[in-house]
């Protein structure tokens, strides 16, 4: 990687080589139940971004993408020891990525982390953090698709607001940065958040469309659909009773669209929710000439019927032009126009 001018740069270590680690402890977590919402400082122009790889591990071209961007913002950058590591799938073994997490919320430089990209690996390492310690250093966390695990793990255990958003190599358009801009560094006042009509394609599953109206007002949870599915079941299950959920997903087939969705009304209260909003679901169509259903038909056979206010195709998923939207506060969704209002301020 060349080197670039950075304001600041700042290195927890190389973490270039595999080291040998000790076996996981599981900690005794705190009980998941009602507790006072954490909202984090907003970002400003000078803070220090703690840069960490959760999950995946990535390319030298990404990584440039990232610091470039992250630096474009006016940010501080500090690499996490570990971002660089790789361990087959993984971006280094879980008791590094670990590590990285724990260390960049107890660092007192680090205003904010952010996630590199998701790819896998989130939902392995959730039994082991230490929530207590990230309840004591509360501090905005970014990232989205397999980010899911995490920001929804943390938000259940600690009540602190995670924010489901561009990771730190997402290409910041215009739409997404001003979205990111009002929520996470402006967002001391109320946000409406208005529908990108730049859609990411052509074809029916790039065009907006509500399969049930209304106007709705809950607690806005929710991400990558393949996520939230494969909490179900485990200590880091959503209640999504009166929330307003919001799924997205990419590169699944309808049938597994189908699964996913059918593992959540089965084995979660996601009938009970206030309504659902859908991100534009990428890639997300068979082949041609397999037997399936189409997207829009499985959709609307899983959903439809649910008495809720249902939409499709809102500015988020994995596309260009995506809104960051804050896990854990209150908000209203009105289907006929279009529109997300965040009814109380994400950070402090």
């Amino acid at each position: 990687m060349q080197r670039r001018n950075f304001s600041k740069l700042i290195l927890m270590g190389t973490g270039l080589g595999m080291v040998a680690c000790s076996p996981l402890t599981v900690l005794d977590p705190p009980p998941i139940g009602p507790r006072n919402v954490i909202k984090p400082k907003a970002l400003k122009k000078g803070d220090t971004i703690g840069l960490i790889a959760p999950a995946s591990p990535f390319t030298a071209s990404v990584l440039t993408k990232a610091l470039d961007q992250i630096a474009a913002h006016g940010f501080e950058i500090k690499l996490g020891k570990n971002l660089q590591n790789q361990f087959g799938y993984l971006a280094g073994r879980d008791e590094e990525r670990i590590g990285d997490i724990h260390s960049m919320f107890e660092d007192e430089e680090v205003d904010a982390i952010w996630c590199i990209r998701g790819g896998y690996g989130t939902s392995r390492i959730l039994p082991y953090l230490d929530y207590d310690l990230i309840a004591k250093h509360p501090k905005m966390l970014i990232g989205y698709s397999d980010i899911t695990a995490l920001i929804q793990a943390i938000y259940l255990k600690t009540g602190l607001i995670g924010f489901h958003g561009p990771v730190g190599s997402s290409t910041m358009t215009a739409y997404t940065d001003q979205y990111f801009q009002l929520v996470a560094m402006n967002g001391f006042e109320p946000v409406s958040i208005e529908l990108n009509n730049n859609h990411s394609g052509s074809g029916t599953n790039n065009i907006y469309r509500v399969i049930t109206p209304g106007e709705v007002t809950g607690e806005l949870v929710g991400g990558n659909l393949c996520l939230l599915a494969a909490l179900a079941g485990t200590e880091f299950q959503m209640d999504f009773t009166d929330k307003l959920v919001f799924l997205e997903d990419v590169g699944e087939k309808p049938y597994r669209i189908d699964r996913m969705l059918t593992q959540l009304l089965h084995s979660s209260n996601l009938a009970k929710a206030k309504g659902i909003i859908l991100g534009e679901f990428a890639d997300c169509e068979a082949k041609e000439g397999e037997f399936s259903l189409t997207l829009k038909d499985t959709l609307d056979f899983n959903l439809g019927g649910l008495e809720i206010s249902v939409c499709y195709g809102f500015s988020f998923g994995h596309i260009s032009d995506l809104c960051t939207l804050p896990v854990g506060i209150m908000a209203t969704f009105n289907t006929e126009k279009k529109r997300l209002d965040l009814l109380e301020n994400a950070v402090v």
